[in-house]
C-alpha cells in the first residue's frame, strides 16, 4: 500500500513537473480556442464536420499569418533602425509599411468571424527574431534578407493555398489580394540577399 501509494506521489510530481515546463505557443493556443468555437458552432452530423473543418482550415490561416504579421513589423522596424546596409534598411522599411496595412486587414476580418488571434509571436517566428535581432553589422542584413527570402517563400505558398481553400469569401479575396504582393516581397529579398550576402 505504501508502494502504491508513493508511486502515485511520484507520478503526481513528474506530470506536475511536466505539466509547468510547457509552455504553450501563442499561435498553438489561439488555434485550441478557435476550434472549440468552431466545434461549437456546428452541429454534430457529417456535414457539421466538413463545415468545422473550413473553419478550421480559416481559423488556422488566420492565426499563422497574425503571427508572421507581426514578424514582418516588428523585424522590419529592428532592421530599419538598427542595419547597416542601405538594402537591408530599405527592405524593413518596406515590410513596415506593406505589413501593418496587412495585418489591420487580417485584424477586421478575424474580428468579424470571431476568430482569436496570437497576442504574441508564435515561437517558430520568435526564434527568427532572436536570430536575426542577434546579429550586427552586415551580419544582422545578410541574416535578416535571408529569413525574409524564406519567410516570403512560405508566405507565397500558405496565401495561394488559402486563395483556393478558405471558406469564407472575404478571407479568400483578402488572400488573393496579397499573393502578388507577397511574390513581389520574396523577389525583392532575392535581389536584396543576393546584393549583401557576399558584404564584409
Amino acid at each position: 500500500m505504501k508502494k502504491t501509494l508513493y508511486g502515485l506521489l511520484c507520478a503526481g510530481v513528474l506530470l506536475g513537473a511536466a505539466g509547468c515546463s510547457t509552455k504553450q505557443d501563442s499561435v498553438e493556443t489561439a488555434q485550441s480556442e478557435n476550434e472549440s468555437k468552431n466545434a461549437a458552432a456546428t452541429t454534430d452530423t457529417e456535414l457539421g464536420k466538413v463545415e468545422e473543418k473550413k473553419l478550421d482550415f480559416d481559423s488556422e490561416f488566420l492565426t499563422k499569418a497574425a503571427s508572421g504579421g507581426m514578424l514582418e513589423v516588428q523585424l522590419g522596424d529592428y532592421v530599419a533602425k538598427n542595419g547597416s546596409t542601405t538594402e537591408g534598411k530599405q527592405f524593413g522599411s518596406q515590410m513596415v509599411a506593406d505589413h501593418t496595412k496587412a495585418n489591420a486587414e487580417l485584424k477586421s476580418i478575424a474580428a468579424a468571424k470571431n476568430v482569436t488571434l496570437p497576442a504574441a509571436l508564435g515561437d517558430d517566428h520568435a526564434k527568427v527574431y532572436k536570430d536575426v535581432t542577434e546579429e550586427k553589422g552586415a551580419d544582422l542584413d545578410k541574416e535578416y534578407l535571408k529569413e525574409m527570402v524564406k519567410d516570403h517563400e512560405e508566405d507565397v505558398k500558405e496565401f495561394t493555398e488559402a486563395s483556393v481553400k478558405a471558406a469564407d469569401p472575404t478571407l479568400k479575396a483578402f488572400a488573393t489580394k496579397q499573393v502578388p504582393v507577397l511574390q513581389h516581397h520574396l523577389e525583392m529579398a532575392q535581389q536584396m540577399y543576393a546584393a549583401v550576402k557576399d558584404r564584409k
